[in-house]
C-alpha cells in the first residue's frame, strides 16, 4: 500500500474549510485514501485527528496518485 508522510501546510491545520476541500477531491478520485488511519473522504474524521499546522501526518492507500493528489493538498494552505 503506497503511504508518504507529508506536513500538513494550513496555518489553522486540519479544521473545517481544508478537511471539505481534502474530503471532497479523495471522493472524486476513486481510490480509498487515508490520512493517520481515517477516512480521507470525510471531513468530520479528518478534522478529528486534531492535525495542526507543522503536524507530521501519513497519507496511505490503494492507488500512489491517489495519495500523490491528497498528500500535496495536506501540504498546502488551504485557508490562504
Amino acid at each position: 500500500m503506497p503511504s508518504k508522510s507529508v506536513v500538513v501546510g494550513s496555518a489553522v491545520g486540519l479544521h473545517a474549510r481544508p478537511a471539505a476541500i481534502i474530503a471532497e477531491k479523495a471522493g472524486e478520485l476513486g481510490s480509498d485514501v487515508t490520512i493517520n488511519g481515517v477516512d480521507a473522504s470525510s471531513s468530520l474524521m479528518i478534522m478529528t485527528l486534531g492535525a495542526g499546522n507543522g503536524a507530521t501526518v501519513e497519507v496511505a492507500g490503494d492507488d500512489q496518485a491517489a495519495v500523490d493528489a491528497i498528500a500535496a493538498l495536506v501540504e498546502q494552505d488551504l485557508d490562504a
